[in-house]
């Protein structure tokens, strides 16, 4: 592909990258889990969409501003953070009766609002935009004229791949979910779980230079 090189490479690793565990994935597995495929499904097109936003923003130089501001890559690391935390707690405040009042909302406000906290998990997370702009350029040739074109090529293929894996996590997690739902001994266990894994890494978060 002209000004791409290596794409085999850049889609193996891409893969072996979505792979790796992470508040996103931790997201689709809880979603999908406690409330099914489609609900997992939600949240990966939203951190999906999250991805798009990093994929222009490196594209067209925007993310070179967290690489080369201190103040700014601060701001959104703190900002990040701030929001896992938020997820962490909502999660510890998660009852039956939370439930039982959410499932009197219509369903398009409560799959928007997973949609939304997929897009806020991946979005705030300056740690992807500086990622982008490290990995992509191994596999842009320098000569190239369109830079920006070769970035969205690549970022769109990465998408992809991690959409896939995003969507086999939902499917796997929703058909576990099924099995320990009725156990609530086990449920409530991978609830505090998955609360203390969203603390954890929204304060590795805001400790990372």
């Amino acid at each position: 592909m002209d000004g791409i090189h290596n794409l085999w490479l850049f889609i193996v690793s891409g893969l072996l990258l979505n792979m790796l565990p992470g508040p996103d994935s931790l997201l689709i597995i809880g979603r999908s889990a406690s409330q099914g495929f489609k609900a997992g499904s939600t949240a990966a097109l939203g951190i999906g969409t999250g991805t798009l936003i990093h994929i222009f923003a490196a594209a067209f130089g925007l993310s070179a501003i967290l690489a080369t501001s201190a103040t700014a890559f601060t701001i959104i690391k703190y900002i990040g953070a701030a929001y896992l935390l938020y997820m962490a707690i909502s999660m510890l405040r998660t009852s039956e009766e939370n439930t039982e009042a959410e499932r009197k909302f219509s369903t398009s406000i409560v799959y928007s609002r997973i949609f939304r906290q997929g897009f806020l998990t991946n979005v705030l997370n300056p740690k992807i935009a500086l990622f982008f702009l490290a990995f992509m350029p191994q596999f842009i040739d320098p000569a190239v004229e369109d830079k920006a074109l070769s970035f969205i090529i690549l970022g769109l293929i990465f998408n992809i791949n991690g959409m896939l894996w995003c969507h086999f996590l939902a499917v796997v997690s929703a058909y576990a979910g099924k099995k320990v739902k009725q156990n609530k001994k086990i449920t409530q266990f991978l609830t505090w779980g998955a609360s203390g894994l969203f603390g954890y890494f929204g304060i590795r978060l805001a400790f990372i230079d």
